[in-house]
């Protein structure tokens, strides 16, 4: 059978995917809103180019983001396969042209490994934003080189609330290959802007119904798909922070280890906050290590009484609030002689934590090294935000070193 004797439908793009699909570039940023319709987008990209005789290689870090893709492909082309002309392996999500490199196929990947093992003239990277840097740098750009291969990768902004779940060393490494892609004059790379609001599909009356459920930022982020590293009127600047970084910290006359637990005893809850801080002669802290992440109680009570003993600490700090004597019980069972103190928040997260911004204003809190993921928290949060683990352990560490307490933590 002739290929040409069989139809296929593939979706109708609309405007600004229009405008990526029909782009020259060898390298594309795609930057977009929650159900703007990227991946639909690229799924009509992607077949396109298969049905040219390319070979395609869709990889995104999320099961259902793979899942999404792959059903707009396979319906695409399911006149061909229906057919015989093509061979579809709906297990390893590949639709092939037999004893030949034309192939599309969908894979979960999210850094360098998960990657590995395969090649393409088209591979695109979806929800650039949550795969480790390496994913595209280490194996990503390497498998692309023998034929001069083409890349799209796609990415949503990520608000504070969904950035505990990435990959990446820098959560702000596809904003800035975005920045790249826009600064270009040589033709090869193109930045792709759009909003939820651009997809024709989707009534705007639902999305402004959405937007009444998001903080203003999130709103800006993941509808409006605003690159933001900053929230106006944080209590945090990244220039304080930037402007007294060092490399090493002097001699400290204490350290502390603070904990701030999440909300849930399950390991794939939110994260755990577990971050080590010091004090020199002169009354300036340091911040020595973030240790967060995902943990179960078991799990953040060894990481922090590790801490404790790797950097001959003073003192653990806890915040008790979610846990009440838990925290201490889980602490104690581990390691009884460890100096512990817990913590409560008496007072609202905000005036909390505006002290210790103060301090970073008048230059006295130093960071020793860069910590991308707590100082996103840290420039992002506002008030009535969800609570950012990483910063609550700061502003818990950074009390008890610098600002004056009485009894069960109250600050003055």
């Amino acid at each position: 059978m002739n290929r040409t004797e069989v139809n296929i439908t593939i979706k109708k793009p609309h405007p600004r995917q229009l405008q990526f699909i029909n782009s020259p570039a060898k390298r594309k940023v795609i930057r977009a809103g929650r159900r703007s319709g990227k991946t639909i987008g690229v799924s009509i990209y992607a077949v396109q180019s298969f049905l040219r005789g390319e070979r395609v290689l869709y990889g995104a870090p999320t099961q259902d983001q793979v899942d999404a893709f792959w059903h707009e492909c396979k319906l695409a082309l399911q006149p061909l396969t229906d057919a015989g002309i093509f061979y579809k392996n709906e297990t390893l999500r590949i639709i092939e042209l037999p004893h030949s490199k034309q192939r599309l196929r969908a894979k979960t990947c999210w850094n360098a490994d998960t990657l590995r093992g395969d090649y393409a003239s088209l591979l695109i990277l979806d929800e650039f934003q949550l795969m480790n840097e390496d994913t595209w740098g280490v194996v990503g750009a390497p498998m692309l080189m023998d034929n001069n291969g083409n890349a799209i990768f796609i990415y949503t902004p990520p608000s504070l609330q969904s950035r505990s779940v990435t990959k990446a060393n820098d959560p702000q490494h596809a904003a800035k290959l975005f920045k790249k892609a826009a600064a270009d004059t040589t033709g090869r790379w193109q930045a792709f802007h759009f909003s939820t609001y651009d997809n024709p599909y989707i009534d705007k009356a639902v999305i402004d119904d959405l937007a009444n459920d998001m903080s203003s930022i999130a709103y800006r982020m993941e509808i409006m798909a605003e690159d933001i590293d900053e929230a106006p009127g944080a209590l945090w600047k990244r220039a304080n922070i930037e402007k007294y970084r060092v490399d090493k910290s002097p001699e400290l006359k204490r350290i502390v280890v603070a904990i701030d637990p999440s909300g849930s005893d399950k390991t794939t809850s939110d994260e755990a906050g577990v971050l080590v801080a010091g004090i020199d002669k002169n009354g300036d802290g340091y911040i020595l290590e973030d240790l967060s992440g995902i943990y179960s109680p078991n799990a953040w009570a060894h990481r922090a009484i590790s801490a404790y003993y790797e950097w001959d600490a003073d003192r653990i700090v806890a915040e008790k609030n979610y846990g009440g004597d838990m925290v201490e019980t889980v602490i104690r069972n581990m390691s009884p002689e460890v100096s512990y103190k817990d913590v409560t928040a008496s007072r609202g997260k905000y005036l909390r934590a505006e002290p210790i911004a103060a301090f970073y204003e008048r230059g006295k809190v130093h960071h020793v090294g860069r910590y991308n993921k707590l100082e996103d928290e840290m420039c992002l949060w506002l008030p009535g935000d969800k609570s950012p683990n990483r910063m609550d352990a700061l502003v818990w560490a950074l009390t008890d070193l610098m600002a004056q307490s009485k009894g069960n933590f109250v600050l003055r």
